[in-house]
């Protein structure tokens, strides 16, 4: 899966006031405390072996259509299949995400990622109800998904160019899941890309006086409990990995 980036946001150059929104500059912690999170489940993994970690608290589908192991729909977005699939999503997330932190309030980032996994894996087992599915992925596209919806409802800020690349993006996801390589779970990404598109069609301001990066006591609150869950999770997972429960 190909996520293209484009480093430098295009903006409306009419009114240089508009361009602030766009630039403003900020480390994107959120997205870096949560690629750690499932780091984290990796470096569990790597102990204890890739093949082995993923049998013992992947998203084993059979496992968890039989009634068993329900938590394996969370633990499975927290694991991933090799060096190589790491740190793909964790350059597509820190990409994406970077961009989410700087346009909107870093605060929905959490939670647009937590709900779009989780949409991810939900999707996976109602349509694909066999085999075992890890990866971030699904959360990663749902980022994918609020920034298109943010490109389009806030078109006066944004370049075409900038939203071209991003529906480019989401045709390419869907044609290496689809064509080039089947294996990809591509039910993941396209539950978590609707669910980061309707988070986006929900939550992002089509006024062009609003500032989407403002927040509020709610959205932090929301913000903060999504990255607990998501880190509750990850903890879950690696004393699955590490047969401590």
């Amino acid at each position: 899966m190909s996520l293209q980036y484009q480093q430098d946001v295009p903006t409306d150059t009419e009114a240089e006031e508009r361009r602030s929104e766009v630039a403003y500059p900020v480390f994107p912690r959120m997205t870096v405390v949560l690629i750690g999170c499932y780091a984290a489940v990796f470096a569990a993994q790597a102990i204890i072996g890739i093949n082995r970690s993923v049998l013992l608290a992947g998203e084993y589908k059979d496992i968890i259509l039989s009634g068993h192991e329900i938590w394996r729909i969370l633990t499975g977005t927290a694991l991933h299949g090799g060096i190589a699939h790491i740190l793909f999503n964790s350059y597509a997330f820190y990409s994406f995400g970077r961009l989410i932190e700087m346009l909107s309030n870093r605060w929905h980032l959490a939670v647009v990622f937590l709900l779009a996994a989780i949409s991810g894996s939900i999707l996976s087992l109602m349509i694909s109800p066999h085999g075992i599915s890890v990866g971030a992925s699904g959360g990663i596209v749902g980022l994918v998904g609020y920034l298109t919806v943010y490109s389009f409802k806030r078109r006066e800020f944004i370049s075409a160019s900038f939203r071209n690349n991003l529906i480019f993006n989401i045709g390419f996801i869907l044609f290496y899941g689809f064509v080039l390589v089947p294996a990809v779970d591509n039910f993941a990404h396209i539950g978590g890309l609707v669910m980061g598109a309707v988070y986006g069609l929900i939550q992002v301001p089509g006024d062009g006086n609003v500032d989407p990066r403002k927040g509020s006591p709610i959205v932090e609150a929301a913000g903060i409990a999504s990255i607990g869950i998501y880190a509750a999770i990850c903890v879950f997972a690696i004393l699955v990995i590490l047969q401590q429960i």
